[in-house]
């Protein structure tokens, strides 16, 4: 498989990441100054790290929110623009594709963030389901760089360098958009660390002044960059489960506990069908000594 790499990626190297395959066909910093290091910095000031590579599905289109709709299990139609969901998105027996996250950017658009892996096999599954539907979707992960900035100062260190976004307030699980020295990027108010945070999404033409900015800004509020393995504890030790360890296409949202973040699963639609199927087949599989992933997780670190 071909080697690609992030906008970002001269820029972390140069930093000393060490890397590695991410996501797929793409490489990216698998640690920087060490997991603990980078780990106890995001929770004390503000980390930064690149996911560039996960996958950016952009939906336009009169049908665009009956598609988003048709292969998500919340409400697509109770989204308003300028706000984002998380959910999963679930085979026909409510195996588990993926984990996303769901951005409602106007009245007939939407983006849809996939991870890394699960990009190769989202864009096929979205398309399909498009077929006969005034919907248009394209992969533009390539287009996009990707960084998120997450810890206490995050969003201290965005605002000495944003003048026209009011993030202060910012509603978590809300965006809206700004310019970083010229560049407009769009700010969500979202992150996967369990900490403040914001993920920004910015042309990947213009990423490396972006970053050099948020570098050279953040020396002052303890920035350091941060790793997918260290992603992955600062998510453990707040219960989050990952997709390809603690979920797959063989558990269903009921199996690990993601029940709980869908406020609005449907009932109806084929997407609530599949849901439906979701509670009966983790219902019969569980058994009596049956706890989610998510659960069980917690147990382990609080006892």
């Amino acid at each position: 498989m071909a080697e690609r790499r992030s906008p970002f990626y001269s820029s972390i190297v140069g930093l000393g990441a060490t890397m590695g395959r991410v996501g797929g066909d793409f490489i990216s910093a698998k640690h920087y100054s060490g997991i603990a290091d980078e780990h106890l910095n995001t929770r004390k000031n503000v980390g930064v790290q690149d996911l560039s590579t996960m996958g950016k599905m952009d939906i336009k289109g009169a049908d665009a929110e009956a598609l988003v709709n048709h292969v998500i299990v919340n409400d697509a139609a109770a989204m308003g623009p300028g706000q984002v969901r998380y959910s999963t998105v679930c085979r026909e027996d409510g195996g588990i594709m993926d984990d996303l996250t769901v951005f409602r950017l106007g009245a007939e658009h939407f983006m849809l963030v996939t991870g890394s892996v699960n990009r190769l096999k989202m864009l096929p599954w979205l398309q399909h389901h498009a077929q006969g539907r005034r919907a248009y979707v394209t992969d533009i992960t390539a287009a996009v760089a990707f960084p998120t900035i997450q810890g206490p100062r995050s969003r201290d260190l965005l605002k000495a360098m944003i003048s026209d976004a009011d993030l202060d307030e910012l509603k978590r699980w809300a965006f809206t958009s700004g310019h970083i020295n010229g560049t407009r990027v769009l700010i969500s108010r979202t992150g996967v660390t369990g900490e403040l945070g914001f993920e920004l999404f910015v042309p990947a033409d213009e990423a490396t002044s972006v970053w050099d900015a948020l570098m050279r800004t953040g020396q002052a509020f303890g920035l350091k960059p941060y790793g997918v393995l260290a992603m992955f504890t600062l998510g453990l030790e707040k219960a989050y489960p990952a997709h390809g360890l603690d979920m797959d296409e063989t558990r269903t949202p009921f199996h690990v506990g993601l029940d709980r973040c869908s406020s609005s699963i449907k009932a109806i639609s084929s997407a609530g069908t599949r849901c439906s199927r979701c509670a009966t087949r983790a219902s019969t599989s569980a058994g009596p000594g049956f706890s989610s992933t998510a659960t069980s997780r917690r147990r382990r670190m609080h006892g």
